[in-house]
């Protein structure tokens, strides 16, 4: 069998790449994103599915969000080397060559506006280009300046339930419902990022992210109180669909136990002002809203 001159065979650098690679492009967070997308076509389409634009809307929006992520770490690069929790990334670590990071980064965007341009419509592609620029060249470098960093990283954050919408109805197709999933979407953002930014306060601190409402020393009451209104207004705004008729009691239901669950959560922050509390309201977050989209569409079809 064929070896490297650092005894790994051919198939553990295989390996060793693919991993780096679901590393600049963070995989994970990139499939959460395509969820979104595919969502937002489903509310616009209800039961008449075209596969293929499905397909292509998955497959645009994959390369688009991990061109963006990728972008992220090479304008990271340096502050990634200061923090435990990205310190091992690949272009951190020099693992990978910046060159290389670029050119993948490129590629991915190019490819991802393309396949939403020609399979989908322009507005999709349009969409996707201000998703992709806002979150790496305006969200990316206010991190380190300002807090209002989260408000705008929420605009590109909260924009692939629009371009699976567009990507069904076409340039005329931005209605209030349209609107409404964007806004549950936007305001659910603040409590998630925020309790992240909590939990992950000494860590940003020293690469100087500014994440929390509260610039300095921002793990406190007054964190906590933000993260409760916007926990109260994102429940509020999840009750839109319901309240437009395009979903049922079903909806409704659900939509009112798992604002009153994060909400809760939210509460107990306020009370208790620490980690566990925080991490709770992240754990709440990452329920709510996928959940509340799954039965969203559900209740939409059936």
């Amino acid at each position: 069998m064929l070896r490297k001159s650092n005894s790994l065979t051919v198939g553990q650098l295989i390996a060793a790449k693919l991993a780096d690679y679901d590393q600049l492009i963070k995989l994970r967070l990139n499939l959460t994103v395509v969820f979104s997308a595919v969502f937002g076509y489903l509310m616009a389409v209800g039961s008449s599915i075209d596969w293929l634009a499905l397909l292509m809307l998955s497959l645009g929006g994959f390369f688009v969000t991990s061109s963006a992520n990728a972008i992220n770490q090479i304008i990271e690069k340096d502050y990634d080397k200061m923090m435990k929790r990205t310190a091992k990334r690949p272009l951190s670590e020099g693992r990978m060559e910046m060159t290389e990071a670029v050119l993948v980064a490129g590629l991915f965007g190019v490819s991802g506006l393309l396949i939403l341009w020609y399979f989908l419509n322009p507005m999709a592609a349009l969409l996707g280009a201000i998703s992709l620029i806002s979150y790496a060249f305006v969200y990316t470098p206010l991190k380190r300046y300002s807090p209002i960093a989260v408000f705008v990283g929420a605009i590109p954050g909260a924009l692939p339930v629009l371009i699976g919408w567009i990507a069904a109805t076409g340039n005329a197709g931005m209605t209030y419902m349209a609107l409404a999933i964007f806004f549950i979407q936007f305001l659910w953002q603040f409590p998630h990022f925020w309790s992240i930014g909590w939990l992950g306060y000494d860590d940003y601190k020293k690469a100087g992210f500014k994440l929390l409402p509260v610039e300095y020393d921002g793990r406190n009451k007054n964190t906590a109180l933000q993260i409760l209104v916007y926990t109260i207004a994102t429940m509020c705004a999840s009750f839109l669909p319901f309240v437009f008729g395009i979903t049922g009691f079903a909806y409704l239901i659900t939509a009112l136990v798992l604002g009153c669950f994060f909400m809760m959560r939210s509460i107990q922050l306020v009370k208790q002002c620490d980690n566990a509390a925080a991490k709770k309201v992240m754990l709440a977050s990452l329920i709510y809203l996928p959940v509340l989209q799954i039965v969203m569409v559900l209740d939409k079809i059936f």
